[in-house]
């Protein structure tokens, strides 16, 4: 079975790129050519997908997009049809090993540097762990533009929200984003604090949608 090892970690995917960090996180290129999403689709459901204008997400256990990862190149035909991409939202948790966390960065900005060089407009999902992630977890993403966050998993208990709350302020800090699209709920108590700094956009997530439909 192939791995994102075999070819370590896919080096044509970030041919041309520029690093940045101790990290070495490969920098994207110019966001401007995103739009906000008209609507967003799970990847699991884009190839299915008969409506194109929207982008495709991946805010799911990661088994279900790694081949994205390892194959990314196979997905170019599928991805180019879309309005354009969020990045990969590889995993980062409270208590993993900071290897892991950094790697699953690089994926995320490696794999958005791939399709921007392929014409694709991408959003930059920005996922983060405890704190002491944020030294690398905001590396690669120009200043100013428009990024995208999920809640959803993230913010059952009130120390995950506390995390996510905490996260969020850091990333507007860091980033200094000019719109936060937010997949999954947006509770008071998380987002209240930042309400008038920054333009937020929700879209509901895939189980809210669900739900809608069966109510």
């Amino acid at each position: 079975m192939k791995s994102i090892l075999d070819d370590g970690f896919q080096a044509y995917l970030t041919e041309g790129a520029a690093f940045v960090g101790e990290a070495r996180i490969p920098m994207l290129m110019d966001l401007r050519n995103a739009q906000i999403p008209k609507d967003m689709i799970p990847f699991k459901a884009a190839m299915s997908a008969t409506n194109f204008r929207q982008y495709v997400h991946f805010y799911m256990y990661d088994k279900e997009f790694s081949r994205v990862l390892t194959a990314t190149r196979r997905y170019l035909p599928l991805l180019q049809k879309f309005d354009g991409v969020i990045t990969p939202d590889c995993s980062m948790m409270i208590g993993q090993a900071p290897c892991l966390q950094q790697t699953n960065t690089y994926m995320n900005r490696t794999v958005g540097f791939y399709l921007q060089k392929h014409g694709i407009p991408v959003i930059p999902n920005i996922r983060w762990s405890d704190k002491s992630s944020f030294s690398y977890c905001f590396l690669g993403v120009p200043q100013g533009n428009m990024v995208a966050v999920s809640t959803h998993g993230c913010i059952r208990s009130r120390q995950e929200k506390a995390m996510f709350r905490i996260g969020l302020e850091a990333m507007l800090e860091h980033i200094h984003p000019s719109i936060v699209l937010v997949h999954g709920r947006m509770p008071d108590d998380v987002f209240a604090p930042f309400a008038g700094q920054i333009e937020f956009h929700r879209y509901p997530s895939q189980i809210e949608r669900v739900h809608r439909k069966a109510g």
